[in-house]
């Protein structure tokens, strides 16, 4: 029994956002909870922003991580929907209040009370700590099945970044016309935002303020063109011709550059947050009908579709694995841009101690 079993884990005991071994307990597990082995996890950029306390105000130890593979060892008695040994995901909730309008339609990723899978609170009064760990106990509700042609270390990145991009570019499937894409930023988000909106059939440009990933979207992720945003050549010519923007930039940005970029009742998708307020032309926004919208992570429901969808399409997330020695290392490198495209972490395999 798992109950107030002791894990080890890598925490950040302050805003250096320094990781080093950690070890805390798990909580009671209810009837509905799944505890998992951790097998991989997903390193994000999210993680930095919270150990650096740069988000909310973050509680010390932390221990990050929202991209979680793990293998289930342990069901509470109300569990039916998994077995043990099962290969299973976690996401970046763990937790909602289940009654309002938001949990009662299934998109309980906006609901107000919903429960961060680290540096937040829990029901029971304790925080809660992510993937960087040993084990987890998870309501089912927020576990989702990994698809059994799917490697796990692969699956890890769809769980936060894979459901971001897919959220809101569900939408376009089943498009009767040929879709015009543009995806602003290749990173974590970015590269799955191409692999997806190419296997949809779009026609996908990636947008990126210097020519140095020009090689890499056209020949490794098989991107159809490429744009320099820091080009007013190229930017004016570009100018009106696609029907969405992903953008995943998660630093202040020229955002108005982009709208631009937009056809007539074009939509941009704002899935990186920004720490500054972004500006826009409301008379550009106003002649050509244009959209600015939001996107938060994706729903449980999305979060199987994008698993499915990955192996039902066979694609490949672009992975470095490393072990949980080489973590503070990995995000620096991150930091730097200086990984093709999510470092995933073999937990399972690391000497956590």
């Amino acid at each position: 029994n798992m109950e107030g079993r002791k894990v080890n884990a890598w925490a950040a005991r302050d805003a250096s956002a320094i990781l080093s071994p950690y070890s805390f307990h798990l909580r009671k597990t209810c009837p509905e909870d799944v505890v998992l082995r951790v097998l991989f996890c997903g390193i994000d950029h999210t993680d930095l922003h919270q150990m650096r306390s740069e988000v909310h105000t973050t509680s010390y130890p932390l221990v990050p991580g929202h991209e979680v593979v793990g293998e289930v060892v342990e069901l509470g008695s109300n569990v039916s929907k998994f077995a043990v040994g099962d290969t299973v995901g976690v996401g970046c909730i763990v937790g909602s209040c289940g009654e309002c309008s938001s949990c009662k339609s299934s998109i309980e990723n906006y609901c107000s009370n919903r429960i961060f899978t680290y540096n937040d609170i829990y029901k029971d009064g304790r925080p809660t700590q992510g993937g960087f760990s040993s084990a987890m106990v998870v309501h089912q509700k927020f576990v989702v099945r990994i698809p059994e042609k799917l490697a796990p270390e692969q699956a890890a990145p769809l769980l936060c970044a894979g459901v971001t991009a897919y959220s809101p570019l569900k939408q376009f499937i089943g498009s009767e016309k040929a879709l015009k894409a543009g995806i602003l930023g290749l990173g974590g988000v970015g590269h799955l935002g191409v692999l997806i909106a190419k296997a949809m059939g779009h026609h996908v440009t990636v947008i990126s303020s210097s020519d140095k990933k020009r090689k890499e979207a056209l020949e490794h992720l098989g991107a159809d063109a490429f744009l320099v945003s820091s080009s007013p050549a190229e930017m004016e010519g570009a100018s009106n011709s696609l029907d969405y923007i992903l953008d995943t930039v998660p630093a202040g940005h020229p955002l108005q550059a982009y709208v631009s970029l937009l056809k007539v009742e074009g939509k941009i998708f704002i899935v990186g947050a920004a720490p500054k307020p972004l500006e826009f032309d409301a008379t550009d926004m106003i002649l050509g009908k244009k959209t600015i919208t939001g996107s938060f992570i994706g729903s449980m429901d999305e979060t199987e579709e994008i698993l499915e969808f990955w192996e039902k399409k066979g694609l490949k997330t672009m992975i470095e694995v490393v072990k949980m020695d080489y973590v503070n290392r990995a995000f620096e490198r991150m930091e730097r841009n200086d990984v093709r495209y999510r470092f995933v972490l073999d937990v399972a395999s690391s000497n956590l101690d």
